[in-house]
Order: structure tokens, then sequence, then C-alpha cells
């Protein structure tokens, strides 16, 4: 056995590796950028033992000599960057490393879809119908999907991860979804091969982990369902399927056995189907050759000889050359295990990626929390927006998912937008619940309600009192908050709070009238559609304030709440309970008279990003959603179309530029009518 690992990747895979190398007692080391030189995986309490910086992690060559330098013995790739890279595989093993992966030829052959359905069809692994030949042109595939018949999936013949996945419901779209698969593909993975598939209505999507080693004994760990999905991206996934039979399971299984005997696999891999709703039918998509983000549910239901497995524990020990030990029959399943993967991502704005520094972090005490992130971490665009997985084990699979849903009501973001009040109401879906299940259905939800709820105004406001000084104990009625006035019923203090985040924002008026231990509040939002408006404007409610270890304590009309808060340097005050969180800043009546929204023809990047695509110039006349600049994120497109039809007057973005939040892109000046 090596004593030594360098761990090809960073956040919360990076910590994940290096917690079962420590526990093993083996040395870690990390790689790391510079965009990445205080994250958990290089410094503090979860860190490796050593940390060695690189320009890029997909630097292959410079990983290599890090480890190298490091005294590495071995290289495990974790999963994204250049787990599935064959070349790197190679090179890592061609300086005398141990690769802790599956051979360089396994990789190449499933890494490629085209070249994997080509190698299991043999085994009689089940396939979709569709067109799985190479370097197939634009009009070979329009050609194809004609002939298989619509709707169709086309997908990058390279990577995974959803991108780059497109599905085509008519011919009328088909050339520009060609079109933006190859760019993404390309951006992804500098590979555009695409293949065509049919497309499966109301599919689920249904995983088979396997172990394999090198000594010919290959097993499988059951399956995950992993159809809850967004653009082909997982986001909810549990073990075992709330859909399958036992007899189901065995076929599956088996069929991915066969898939990894087809290609000579070793170690740790995920083959992944696609099944009709009762799984009566199903279909290999691809196989992952290497550790898969969700893979905690499996290690949660799991046993072993009844004993929990480590994933990771595994795959270094069929590194070592190592025989796994066990057969099939000794494999079990106890209990479900459902898992959230925690986004910096806005839900009320079609998910578009957020960012900014971790202000506060709470993670739920009763549950199992990988985490890449910790409270003062920066959240850029340049990596994946996957902040952590939030695991939870139960007896069966109600029990699993209400202790996953009093775990995210027990964890606390601030500072950053993440998707976890909406992982909370998806969680809560009757089709969930049941586990009606398929790839469709975040699609079909209702797009969650970004109003501000009334007692979070209120707290804020409360909280913005708790700030002032109070001189009320010197006597001095001048110098005592609550508005004193000669001859009358004190005035109100009053605070104009505007929702940070939400689409053309309105101020909330908030009029609290004496002290934060003693008040009583009213409201008056310009627009309702704002806050949840539960509170009358003309009502004057009792409420009160205070802090204690817990944060900040609200009493608002006899209901008593607690907040965690945060500050931003500029004022954004956030404020979180229940697991969800909410941004506002308070506005001066000076700023609230002199500000001025954008015309209406004035499109701003809706995210941090990159230009990839500008799509007009300046005085081109356009037309009212048409396309005029795209914008990549986190290896996603965001195509941006003219609001209103009229002329492009002014054109900052620029092919291959950087671009912050709302900054100017393209400005239409709608034409004047005759």
């Amino acid at each position: 056995m090596f004593s030594s690992v360098l761990i090809a990747n960073r956040g919360e895979i990076a910590v994940r590796i290096a917690s079962t190398l420590r526990a093993r007692g083996l040395r870690s080391v990390a790689v790391y950028t510079d965009a990445d030189a205080g994250a958990p995986h290089v410094v503090g309490p979860q860190a490796a033992d050593v940390a060695v910086r690189v320009d890029d992690y997909l630097d292959g060559a410079a990983i290599v000599e890090a480890g190298l330098r490091a005294g590495a013995e071995a290289v495990h790739p974790g999963y994204g960057f250049l787990a599935e890279n064959a070349a790197f595989a190679r090179a890592v093993t061609d300086a005398g490393l141990t690769w802790v992966g599956p051979p360089a030829a396994a990789i190449e052959m499933m890494g490629d879809k085209i070249s994997a359905k080509a190698a299991v069809a043999p085994a009689g692994v089940p396939l979709v119908p569709g067109s799985h030949e190479k370097g197939l042109t634009d009009a070979e595939l329009a050609d194809a999907a004609r002939e298989v018949g619509f709707p169709v999936m086309l997908k990058p013949s390279a990577g995974g991860g959803g991108k780059g996945m497109h599905v085509v419901t008519r011919d009328a779209d088909l050339a520009d979804a060609i079109a933006a698969a190859r760019r993404e593909a390309r951006g992804s993975f500098g590979d555009d091969t695409l293949l065509l598939e049919r497309y499966v209505t109301d599919p689920r999507h249904v995983e088979i982990q396997v172990l394999a080693d090198a000594h010919g004994a290959v097993v499988h760990l059951g399956e995950r369902e992993c159809s809850l999905q967004r653009r082909h991206q997982k986001v909810v996934e549990e073990a075992p399927s709330a859909v399958l039979d036992e007899k189901q399971r065995d076929a599956m299984g088996q069929a991915a056995v066969d898939a990894a005997k087809a290609c000579g696999y070793v170690g740790a891999g995920t083959v992944e189907f696609v099944t009709n709703a009762d799984a009566s039918e199903f279909y290999f998509l691809e196989m992952n050759t290497r550790l898969q983000v969700e893979h905690p549910v499996t290690e949660e239901v799991v046993r072993v000889r009844g004993a929990r497995i480590d994933l990771v524990a595994e795959q270094l020990r069929v590194a070592a050359g190592e025989a796994l030990g066990y057969g099939q029959d000794e494999i079990t399943l106890e209990g479900h295990a459902v898992e959230i993967r925690l986004y910096a991502e806005d839900p009320a704005r079609g998910f578009l990626p957020t960012g900014g520094r971790i202000l506060g972090l709470e993670w739920p005490a009763h549950a199992r929390v990988d985490a890449g992130v910790v409270e003062g971490s920066e959240v850029g665009s340049a990596y994946d927006p996957m902040l952590a997985k939030i695991i939870a084990h139960g007896p069966d699979r109600a029990a699993a998912l209400d202790r996953l849903d009093a775990a995210l009501a027990a964890t606390t973001v601030l500072g950053v937008g993440t998707n976890l009040a909406w992982l909370r109401t998806l969680l809560a879906d009757d089709d969930v619940r049941a586990g009606r299940l398929d790839t469709g259905l975040i699609g079909r939800l209702s797009p969650p309600d970004p109003r501000v709820p009334d007692d979070v105004v209120v707290a804020a406001a409360l909280a913005g009192l708790l700030r002032l000084p109070d001189a009320g104990e010197s006597g001095d009625p001048f110098g005592r908050l609550g508005g004193w006035r000669l001859g009358g019923e004190p005035a109100p203090a009053r605070w104009t709070l505007v929702p940070v985040g939400v689409e053309k924002p309105e101020p909330i008026d908030v009029a609290v009238r004496g002290r934060a231990d003693d008040a009583t509040v009213a409201l008056d939002a310009g627009d309702a559609a704002q806050r949840s408006s539960t509170i009358d404007a003309a009502e004057r409610l009792p409420a009160s304030a205070h802090r204690d270890a817990t944060g900040l304590v609200v009493t608002l009309d006899g209901v008593t709440r607690r907040y965690r808060t945060a500050t931003t340097p500029d004022g954004i005050a956030w404020l979180a309970r229940d697991g969800a969180a909410w941004a506002l800043r308070e506005q001066t009546r000076l700023a609230a008279a002199g500000s001025a929204g954008p015309g209406d023809g004035a499109v701003t990047s809706p995210m941090p990003g990159t230009v990839t695509v500008v799509e007009v110039e300046l005085d081109q006349q356009v037309d009212a959603g048409q396309r005029l600049v795209v914008v990549e994120a986190m290896k996603m497109e965001h195509v941006l179309t003219a609001p209103v039809a009229g002329v492009v007057t002014d054109l900052p973005a620029k092919a291959g530029a950087t671009v912050a939040l709302d900054a100017p892109l393209v400005t239409v000046t709608p034409e004047p009518e005759k």
C-alpha cells in the first residue's frame, strides 16, 4: 500500500478524500489555484497535510509534477476536472505514481458515449434507439432526428454532468440546438462530437454503483435514483430507488456488471440507465469512470457483511492491488438515504449562479454534510456552484425525507444566495413524497416565491433599531429613541428597505414606535408583490427584539422567531431562518428620490460570467425576443434576448470579456411611434 496520495481536485470532494486518507493513516497532498488559496482543502482543520500551488486544475503535467515534488506515491482524481481524462491517467502511471482509478483504456472507451455503446452492446446491455456513429455532421444529425422521431436528445459524446445536452421537440429548433450543443461540448470537454438518441418521455434516471478489482471480481452496490434534475444536472439523489423491486434491481445490477466487464473495468464506477415510469424497461446511457458526486447515499445504505462501506477506501484498496474479498451475496441494503446538492444560485431568477463572501454558516448537527466551503469563503464564478451536500438516512424513505427536511431547516448560509429554501419546497412536493419522479418534474414546478415575509422585514428594522445608540437612561427626551415630540404621540422611526436580488424591487416602508424591546410596527409596501402581505398597512402590531447566543430574537404579534444575521461591508443586511435567507438594503430618502432604473431596452448580465457570443452590431434593427448575447457561467450558456423591438444604440458587450452581475451588455432603444 502506498503511504502518500495527491488529491487532484478541489472543494468538498478534496476534503472528503483527505478525511479517508487521514482515517487510514495515509498522508494527503492537495493542489490549489490562487482562487482557492484559502479553501478548506488547503487550510484549516479539514485540510490536506501538504498543499502545492498550480495555475490550473486542468494542467495535468503541473499536477503530476506537484505530486512528485511533494513525495506523493499515488493520485486520486476525485470527480470532474481530469478524473475521466485517459491521457492524465497515463501521465500519472508513466511518472511512476499509482493511479486511483480505472485503466486508461477503460476511461477512453467509456468516456466517449459512442464507443461506450459499441462496447456494451455485444454484452447484451440494452441501448436507447438513436444514432451513435462518430463524426456526424449537422445535416446527418438532423436526418437522424427525423428518422428516430421527435422528441430527441442531443448529447456530447465526451463528458457528462448534463453539459451540452438539449432536448429537441420539433424540426424548427434543430439547427439552433445543434449549434448550442456543439459550443457547450467544445467549451466543456474540448470535443464537439455529438450523438443523438430518442428522448424517453417521463424518464427516470437510475444508476448502479459498481466495484471491480484487478483480479476479475465485479460487484454492484445497488442503485441510486437521480431523477430530480434541473437542466440535466442532478439536484436530489437517493438510495435505493423508490420504484425498483428486487427483480428489477437484480436485472439492472447484472447489466451494470456486464458493462463493467466489457471494458475491463477496475475500481469504483457508475453505470447510468434511463427507465420508464415503472422501470419495466431500462436502457444504458453511459458509464462514469470515477467516483460520483452522489456516492454518499450509497455509503449510507450499503452494508458488506453488516458493516458500512467507504467507497474512497475501497478505491484505495483496489488501486493498491488488493482483492475485494467479498461477493454479491454478502452485500445488503439497510434503510434509505437522500442527498441534496446545495448550490450558489438564485431559484427565483431561473437558477442563475450567484456569488460573494459567506458571512455566516451553520450546518445541521444530525445529518452528514460534505462541504467545500467555510464561513469567510469567497464564492466566485470560476468553478462549479455547488457548495455542499447534505445527506440524511432513515429506516425508510419517508423518515429519510423528514430527517433531511429538518436538516435543511437547521442550515444557514448568509452572504450568498442559495437554493436551500427551494430545496425544502421541492422535498415537500406531493409527487416527490410519493416517489412519482421523472427528470422533467422540477421543470414543471412553479417558480419560487421571491417575496420577503413580513416578519423578516420587521426583524430587519428592529435589528437596525438595536444598532442605534440609546440615551434613554440619561433622562433626556431628545436623546431617547422612540421619536419623542412636544405635545403629541411619539413619531415613529422609519426604515425604507429594498429587497436585494429581486427583479424590479419596490421599497418597503417600516414604521417603528418605541424602543426595540417594546415597540409597535406598521408596514407599507409600494408594491405588495415584494413581500408576503400578512400585515395590513394600517395595522400597528406589538413587537420586540433582542440578541442572545442564538442570534436575533424577535417577537411579532405574540409569535417569537430566531434569526441569524450578517451585514456586508456595503450595508446589505442578511437574515435567515428555517433554511431560508433574505437580503435587504436600507434606502435613504435622498437615494430614493434620485434613483432611476434602467430603460426598457437595457440588457444587463444576470450573473457573473463570460460573454461567449455577441450576435448583433451597433445600429442594428432587432425584434423583441431576438437573440443578442450569450453569457457563459459555470460551463452553462445563458441566451439574452431583446426586451423590446428597436435599434441597438449601445453595445459594451465583447466576446471573451468577463462581466459582473448586472453589468450593461446591450441597449435597445425603441423606435418612436409614428
